[in-house]
């Protein structure tokens, strides 16, 4: 097993990571969306002639195609792949490592002499959570650049960062802000991986086990785009709170000598809840939704198409 399960995970998590970059980036905008003017770190308000804002007020918000075409009218195609190189990134560091760690725990923890398919659902979870958390704390750096390129348009541009790439994007952040700022939010970063890894890996491997079983489908492409789309829908469900108060806290950008506009998670999350209501929570579902199915599917298509590749080959 070895290297070869890290470098599977990698190759079809780049892949779906890329194609799917531009539902992420219009999930990040409408999680952002509604929070206070007020807020030094989230300023809306025109900022001189001819700067409109961005973003709309507390009773207008878009959905995920009126965000998409915002984004597009405001600041061209382009913007929508805003942050892919963070988002490559992300998933060589998280994704390869998590994705890797899953497999090797699988089949360290599956009985002497039985198939990987016959390892307990529990079994699976927990490897999952595992495997999870350790990816996120490696792959944390690329998360926080990817979340402040995607949500940069939406700034005026006065107060736009204009990160050129994650490298300028990691290489500014530590100058201006200290090594530690690359692990903002890292805790809910954590949090977020091991409910997503768990959720999605377990879930695939689950459900696809059983349709086979059970004779439904044969092990194909069907059973596979079938136990994606499964999957990416139970992650969606699970981690969608964590991933808006991440985000949230991702994108802080106080002033120099004012605090933060969140102190943590919880002062997040009640902050969030007492000024737009606990289905804010929920922000973003919708793209989340439409991100994870073609995700999953384009992941776990491409990952088994890998492992055909490389069925034979040893490192």
């Amino acid at each position: 097993m070895g290297a070869k399960v890290f470098l599977e995970g990698g190759i079809a998590s780049v892949v779906a990571g890329c194609s799917t970059h531009p539902l992420d980036l219009i999930k990040v905008r409408m999680q952002l969306q509604g929070e206070q003017t007020a807020r030094p770190a989230f300023a809306f308000l025109n900022v001189g002639a001819g700067c409109p804002a961005v973003e709309l007020g507390h009773h207008n918000r878009l959905g995920p195609i009126s965000v998409g075409i915002r984004v597009v009218q405001t600041e061209g195609v382009s913007a929508l792949f805003s942050g892919v190189s963070a988002t490559m990134l992300r998933q060589v560091l998280y994704s390869t490592t998590s994705m890797g760690l899953y497999e090797i725990l699988k089949e360290k923890w599956r009985d002497p002499g039985s198939k990987s398919e016959n390892l307990p659902l529990v079994k699976k979870i927990t490897a999952g959570l595992i495997a999870g958390g350790i990816g996120a704390s490696v792959g944390n750096p690329a998360d926080v650049a990817m979340v402040r390129m995607q949500a940069d348009g939406r700034l005026p541009v006065a107060q736009r960062r204009n990160y050129r790439s994650v490298a300028d994007a990691i290489g500014r952040m530590v100058r201006q802000e200290g090594v530690t700022s690359l692990w903002t939010g890292s805790s809910l970063t954590v949090q977020r991986a091991m409910i997503v890894t768990a959720s999605q890996l377990a879930s695939y491997d689950q459900i696809k086990e059983t349709i086979i079983s059970r004779d439904i489908m044969k092990d194909g492409l069907g059973t596979h785009v079938t136990a994606s789309l499964s999957a990416g829908f139970v992650a969606a469900v699970a981690s969608n709170p964590v991933d808006v108060i991440k985000t949230r806290i991702m994108n802080m950008n106080p002033k120099p000598g004012q605090p933060a506009p969140y102190s943590g998670a919880l002062d997040c999350a009640m902050k969030t809840i007492k000024a737009e209501g606990p289905m804010a929570l929920y922000k973003g579902f919708i793209p989340i939704v439409s991100r994870q199915g073609p995700f999953t599917v384009v992941l776990f298509v491409t990952l088994e198409q890998v492992r055909k590749i490389f069925k034979d080959v040893n490192f």
